[in-house]
């Protein structure tokens, strides 16, 4: 059975515009390296053939998980999130018990996690532990640096 991801709007968007990317300029740019390659000569010795025929693969494998992905992609309606616990697309506020550190995340699909921008992926250890929690919790988090205790603020979507 295929994992569903779940996404915003935004999310959904941005990988449709992706997709699209890869599938018409993307696609162009790897032919013209394929066709310049050819040119160069006996194909069965040139590595830059060889090499522009593996980036196509690639290009199309990527092609092909990204289709995946949209076709098991469901949207969330934030506006019916419980904001008593912390869920996927909730926005937490949570606070380093050790050195009082506060820190600002949301959690998100994998797909649209970006760490300069405060989205942590549902799949990372730190959201993994936070979810199901409410404000006021403690949640322990094992990390590869070890168990850390975060306190949770604030919840809201």
């Amino acid at each position: 059975m295929a994992e569903v991801t779940y996404l915003t709007p935004e999310g959904l968007e941005k990988l449709k515009k992706e997709l699209a990317y890869l599938k018409n300029q993307g696609r162009a740019e790897i032919s013209k390296q394929i066709a310049e390659a050819r040119d160069k000569g006996d194909l069965s010795e040139n590595a830059e053939y060889d090499a522009a025929k593996e980036a196509q693969g690639l290009h199309e494998l990527k092609i092909s998980k990204l289709e995946h992905v949209l076709a098991n992609s469901r949207i969330i309606d934030e506006s019916k999130l419980d904001s008593s616990k912390v869920l996927v697309l909730s926005k937490v506020k949570i606070k380093n018990v050790k050195n009082g550190a506060v820190m600002n995340y949301q959690l998100v699909a994998e797909k649209e996690a970006d760490l300069k921008n405060g989205k942590i992926s549902v799949q990372s250890p730190i959201a993994k532990g936070l979810l199901g929690k409410s404000a006021g919790d403690i949640a322990d988090i094992t990390t590869p640096n070890g168990t850390i205790q975060f306190e949770i603020l604030e919840i809201s979507r």
